[in-house]
């Protein structure tokens, strides 16, 4: 829900702190399953408070989405991969995507019922959108780089290239407790993460060279 005016130092603490229940609600329960009356309960506001600010829990479940793709957007620039060789910024960029989401699994939360939704709430969002378009741009400059120096084949789609570093990562984490027990080893680690990060690294940088 849209601010129309400045809020008061009062009541954008109440609102970070209704943001900050929201996220940890949705992404333990879903959409589906989150609770208003807990939403308040763990923020100290009450629930006139929360729909004064957001309207409607769907409101706030977007909100709380389109915060969660900005915060990983926002780490994710400051890599100023364009100073970089381009098998560095490559490779930093693979690192990064794998360790960002092994370190917030309520992103990989928030992710997956959103496509349970089908994206039926990220479809009115036009703030994501613009976010990753300057992304697709930055990827294909790298690849651009690469490419020229000789080092990275010529033939790359950067859509799928990031849709491929994503996969790499998303899926390790969203089923390392699956894994895990399928495969008697605890993907949970630091050691296993390190592994994983090595290999994935090596996929996407044997992928690229010319």
């Amino acid at each position: 829900m849209e601010q129309t005016r400045p809020l008061s130092p009062r009541a954008a603490a109440t609102r970070q702190r209704i943001l900050d229940a929201a996220l940890a609600e949705f992404a333990l329960n879903g959409l589906a399953g989150a609770r208003v009356d807990e939403i308040a309960a763990r923020s100290g506001a009450n629930k006139r408070m929360l729909y004064a600010h957001f309207g409607s829990k769907e409101e706030l479940w977007l909100t709380v989405l389109e915060r969660a793709y900005a915060a990983k957007r926002a780490e994710e620039r400051a890599l100023e991969v364009h100073d970089l060789p381009p098998a560095e910024a490559m490779a930093r960029l693979v690192r990064f995507n794998l360790r960002y989401t092994a370190a917030h699994p309520e992103f990989v939360a928030l992710l997956n019922q959103e496509n349970i939704h089908r994206a039926a709430y990220l479809q009115r969002s036009s703030a994501v959108p613009a976010l990753y378009s300057p992304l697709v741009d930055e990827l294909r400059e790298t690849l651009r780089r690469g490419a020229e120096a000789r080092v990275f084949r010529r033939d790359v789609d950067p859509l799928q290239l990031y849709v491929t570093m994503l996969g790499l990562g998303h899926f390790w984490v969203a089923n390392r407790h699956t894994l895990s027990t399928i495969f008697g080893a605890d993907l949970g680690t630091e050691a296993a993460l390190e592994a994983r990060e090595r290999h994935v690294v090596e996929v996407v940088l044997g992928y690229l060279r010319p």
